[in-house]
């Protein structure tokens, strides 16, 4: 794993308040990414499955990893928390809402397993040929950190054709803006879970965000999802 303080925060940053995301460098090798996704073949590491047409989230598969999380996905959710916790803090204050997130993620994390949300939420998806993702938000309880991240775990145009990540941001008395962004393999996109600050004729406002993916096209798109709240 390459170290994810050696990412450009400042820049990650400004795009992130600029548009709802932003892509890091390279933080997996590819023997890294295969590892991962070779995961998801083995029941016994995850706690739950979820069949998307089942629930009409779309199409595809995903699971949620269950504890102790692999080495690398419990390295990875340590790395970006301190990052994204300025973030966090700086888009509460401009909403002028409560900014309960403490300095680390297993603080965090405690206080979620106070407040009933126990589940483990790092999530493995597979998408084959045809799937896509609903646009949606992945809010497990009431409490919720608004910044996630998700890591491609193959290569575009080899191993899969079509797949773009979605970002959905309904602007303050405007029509809707939408941004698709192509994950290269071991890179991570930094994006919104609920809702970003965005400047408006009287102040900051609240700018919802939904996320999915777009149809798959063909082979096959593994990517590795870590939301930093616990579920209930």
């Amino acid at each position: 794993m390459r170290s994810v303080s050696s990412a450009d925060w400042p820049a990650l940053v400004d795009e992130v308040n600029t548009y709802g995301c932003a892509l890091t460098h390279q933080i997996l090798t590819a023997k890294e990414c295969q590892s991962i996704s070779a995961l998801y073949d083995d029941v016994s590491r995850f706690r739950s499955t979820v069949d998307m047409a089942r629930h009409r989230f779309g199409s595809g598969q995903y699971r949620y990893f269950d504890s102790p999380f692999p080495s690398l996905v419990a390295r990875l959710r340590e790395a970006f928390y301190p990052h994204l916790l300025p973030i966090a803090r700086d888009w509460a204050a401009k909403l002028g809402k409560p900014a309960p997130w403490p300095d680390t993620v297993d603080e965090w994390l405690e206080m979620c397993h106070r407040a009933g949300q126990t589940k483990p939420t790092p999530i493995l998806l597979r998408y084959r040929e045809g799937d896509w993702n609903a646009l949606h938000r992945d809010l497990y309880g009431d409490l919720v950190f608004p910044l996630q991240v998700v890591i491609g775990l193959d290569v575009p145009g080899v191993d899969h054709s079509g797949g773009e990540f979605l970002l959905v941001e309904q602007r303050p008395r405007a029509q809707s803006r939408g941004m698709a962004t192509l994950l290269p393999q071991g890179h991570g996109l930094i994006f919104t879970t609920r809702e970003r600050p965005v400047r408006s004729a009287r102040g900051w406002s609240a700018s919802p965000v939904r996320h999915g993916v777009s149809v798959i096209r063909s082979g096959i798109r593994h990517t590795l999802g870590l939301v930093f709240h616990d579920a209930a």
